[in-house]
C-alpha cells in the first residue's frame, strides 16, 4: 500500500453550522462551511463516533423552530 492510498484511510469529523455531522478525508481541506469537530481515524471510528453525538438528526434551525412553536 503506498503512502497516498494509507493518508487516503484516514477522515476527521466535521460538523457545519445546522450540526449536521459528516466525515471527510483528513488530508483534504474542509468543504466550505464545515468546522472539524476533533475526531480523527479510521472510517469507521468516524462513523461509530457521528453515532453517538448525532443523536437528533433535524437540523439546528428546524429544532430552534419547534422549540419555539412549542412555547
Amino acid at each position: 500500500m503506498s503512502a497516498q492510498a494509507h493518508a487516503s484511510d484516514a477522515f476527521k469529523v466535521v460538523v457545519n453550522t445546522e450540526e449536521q455531522y459528516s466525515i471527510w478525508p483528513a488530508d483534504r481541506p474542509n468543504p466550505p462551511g464545515w468546522q472539524e469537530e476533533g475526531t480523527q481515524g479510521s472510517r469507521e471510528a468516524c462513523l461509530a463516533h457521528i453515532d453517538s453525538v448525532w443523536t437528533d438528526l433535524r437540523p439546528l434551525s428546524l429544532r430552534r423552530r419547534m422549540a419555539a412553536a412549542a412555547v
